[in-house]
């Protein structure tokens, strides 16, 4: 039997570095492959990302049987990459065989969504002093790990970084009408100190999709430990009957 793929996407400004170090970990015990591909370039984030899961899941998989699951991913991410990947799943419901989520941002459009704000002000900082300077401006006064973190993720995005933040920021994730359609295992990871995704619309989330659980954790501990929100997720996804036939349930 073919290993599960997981398909993880990354947030805004952030990128495949960081959510290998999320969910590579947790989704070991499972013996998952897990595949994290690098951001697309400024405009082409959402459909460049869009297209590496369709291409992801058309790739003939060694030692698969014949059949329409063949095929099937496990896809997920973090913040806006979990909205691509709900996204996908619905427009793709016989190729996607779960969700692992953590920290949606909002539910049909952005409006005026804290992470969409944030976005938007982070890209009009860079356009109007730099990137040097919109990052000590935006490190100043947050924790330690999360200044490491922008100031690693956002000085890869370089010169599209501005871009591919307003992208993001203007970006639909599903409708909740839309996400009740999706009949697949769905574990969404909560930070119930993050006012950036505020918890309520993971629960949303969670509320609206047919199988899916929720486990909240905290930004402290994903300060400590880039693990803890992926066992979180993975824990959900689990808990929401997301076990592959054969594997283990360490996480």
């Amino acid at each position: 039997m073919p290993k599960p793929r997981v398909v993880l996407l990354p947030g805004t400004g952030s990128d495949e570095i960081f959510i290998r170090s999320v969910f590579s970990g947790p989704l070991s015990g499972m013996g998952a492959e897990v595949i994290t591909p690098p951001p697309p370039a400024e405009s082409l984030l959402v459909s460049g990302y869009l297209r590496a899961l369709d291409t992801l899941a058309s790739a003939p998989r060694e030692g698969a049987q014949e059949g329409p699951q063949d095929g099937a991913l496990i896809v997920g991410g973090v913040s806006f990459g979990a909205h691509l990947a709900a996204r996908w799943a619905l427009a793709n419901p016989h190729r996607c065989a779960g969700l692992i989520l953590a920290l949606p941002a909002w539910s049909g459009q952005p409006g005026e969504a804290p992470a969409s704000r944030a976005a938007r002000a982070s890209a009009d900082l860079v356009e109007a002093h730099g990137l040097e300077a919109a990052l000590r401006l935006s490190a100043d006064g947050v924790a330690p790990w999360l200044a490491a973190e922008l100031t690693r993720s956002w000085r890869r995005h370089g010169d599209g970084l501005a871009a591919s933040l307003k992208v993001a920021a203007d970006s639909p994730a599903p409708e909740l009408e839309a996400l009740r359609r999706l009949e697949i295992p769905a574990g969404i990871a909560a930070c119930v100190d993050d006012p950036v995704h505020p918890a309520g619309v993971a629960h949303a989330w969670a509320e609206a999709l047919p199988r899916a659980a929720v486990v909240e954790t905290t930004l402290a501990a994903l300060g400590e430990d880039r693990e803890s929100l992926g066992r979180a997720a993975v824990l959900a996804w689990l808990r929401a009957g997301g076990l592959p036939a054969g594997q283990g349930t360490a996480v």
